[in-house]
């Protein structure tokens, strides 16, 4: 699949590149990428949720009336499940929710990632480009030559350029990461990839071993 190569004016080089089919041209797995996203995710939780449990109370261990004979249900102190400011039964505890996945796993996912974006014609190949300065005008103005303003864009640079990081932070729906970190959720997260020319060698040397 070959793409032509646009220059940040959103004019064409007259340079065209060859996606390569290893990569952007597979039969994707749903689920490798189910797995891949579900573990991006999980690892995204902090996992200190808590409450405390009938031992964690603070408050009197005395018996609060007979074991037979009152009517009711059974209960020792006051700290009991079933009165009102008690321990909670089964509450959650502190824990890890990260799994580990095998990097073939997670590199089909990418692939199969990639494959989609490259079936539905949302990739976007531009010359490398940096900016002098953070100036979030100028990245709009990028945005609106390629055509992507108003929609969900990754932004896929060969490597971290500070100031069009900073350019484009506040815009909404907008994310700029670099190839090297490319992963499948945001891949799949993003309505157009728009990516540079050295970042698809990147992408190659990563995912094409």
């Amino acid at each position: 699949m070959e793409v032509s190569v646009l220059n940040i004016k959103g004019q064409e080089t007259g340079r065209k590149v060859t996606l390569n089919e290893a990569i952007f041209g597979i039969e994707p797995n749903d689920h490798v990428v189910y797995l891949d996203v579900k573990q991006y995710l999980a690892n995204q939780r902090q996992g200190t949720a808590k409450s405390k449990e009938r031992s964690e109370i603070s408050g009197s261990t005395r018996k609060l009336g007979r074991q037979k004979g009152g009517g009711g249900a059974r209960h020792g102190d006051i700290n009991s499940p079933l009165l009102r400011g008690g321990g909670r039964v089964f509450g959650p505890t502190p824990r890890d929710y990260s799994f580990k996945l095998n990097k073939k796993v997670k590199a089909l996912a990418r692939k199969s990632a990639l494959t989609y974006k490259a079936q539905e014609n949302a990739i976007v190949v531009v010359e490398d480009f940096s900016m002098e300065a953070p100036k979030t005008k100028e990245f709009v103005s990028i945005a609106k030559n390629l055509k992507v303003d108003g929609k969900k864009a990754l932004f896929v640079l060969s490597g971290n350029n500070n100031n069009i990081y900073l350019s484009a932070r506040n815009l909404q729906g907008t994310e700029v990461m670099e190839a090297s970190t490319l992963n499948t959720y945001k891949v799949l997260n993003a309505d157009v990839l728009v990516i540079s020319e050295k970042s698809l060698e990147t992408i190659d040397g990563i995912l094409n071993k």
